[in-house]
């Protein structure tokens, strides 16, 4: 799995399956039910960490599923294997604004929605209208209203798979929305271009605190595991230097988290998803 993550490293998995439209999804989905083999669906790879033994059942890629259509009344229906930096380009070019910040979150919608990504104050799940997920069950479709959400997080049935989604914008001046984007893209590459294949911020930010502030007070800017390592640049983002293991990065991960626990007394919670198997 380490040619479909950002991180680079891991084991493979048992199928690697790439389904052509949603009428193929949903007779995969009921296959691997019947058949008793567990999937995991595969954004962008970003936010993941797959262990060195791999992962045991399918992978399902969304990456066909990549469609952007405007709506009436300021609204645009994404599908989930979108990636979220083509939808915000999308919605300004014709005059959307609410989604500046996806500019600078990796990955898909897909994956955005299922951990409810967010950047600058904002969240995906507080613009969606509706949401159309599937399971081996059939279609589910919810407004917002009906979604259980909070800080990187959205409730959904560990079978579900986000299909599209109906994001609620409001018009504005391309010119302006376009240099809101600018600047975030600008901020990212000051604090965030760490140089190396990374997941993006590998711990949730704790209430009141900044996880990256946590971690280098804790000293541990540089520091290193293998060939893992808590980034220079921007002390959230643990890096792969170039021969990293999954293991090297979930000992460095530890190392942290005991660390910051002793200066702080403050648990840090992964926001990046561990998944797979040891070797």
């Amino acid at each position: 799995m380490a040619r479909h993550t950002t991180l680079k490293v891991g084991g493979g998995a048992d199928l690697l399956f790439f389904p052509a439209d949603l009428d193929d999804l949903q007779a995969a989905l009921v296959q691997l039910r019947e058949a008793r083999i567990p999937y995991l669906v595969l954004g962008g790879g970003s936010n993941l960490l797959v262990k060195d033994g791999g992962i045991r059942g399918c992978v399902i890629s969304l990456k066909m599923f990549r469609g952007i259509h405007v709506l009436p009344n300021a609204r645009i229906e994404v599908a989930g294997g979108a990636r979220s930096a083509a939808v915000s380009r999308f919605a300004a070019k014709f005059g959307l604004t609410g989604i500046e910040f996806l500019c600078a979150i990796p990955g898909t919608i897909g994956g955005a929605i299922a951990v409810n990504a967010g950047a600058y104050g904002r969240n995906i799940v507080g613009k969606i209208e509706t949401l159309l997920t599937v399971d081996p069950a059939g279609l589910r479709m919810r407004g917002r209203h009906e979604l259980e959400y909070a800080y990187r997080y959205l409730y959904l049935d560990p079978e579900e798979v986000v299909v599209s989604a109906v994001l609620e914008l409001h018009p504005g001046d391309p010119t302006d929305i376009m240099a809101q984007m600018a600047d975030y893209l600008t901020h990212r590459g000051e604090s965030q271009q760490v140089g190396y294949p990374n997941a993006g911020s590998f711990f949730k930010n704790p209430a009141g605190h900044a996880a990256w502030k946590l971690i280098d007070q804790a000293g541990l800017r540089g520091y290193t595991v293998g060939g893992a390592q808590v980034s220079e640049v921007h002390t959230n983002f643990l890096v792969n230097r170039g021969d990293a293991t999954a293991a090297d990065l979930l000992e460095l991960a530890r190392v942290i988290k005991e660390k910051v626990k002793a200066e702080s007394g403050i648990e840090l919670e992964e926001e990046v998803r561990i998944v797979g198997e040891d070797a």
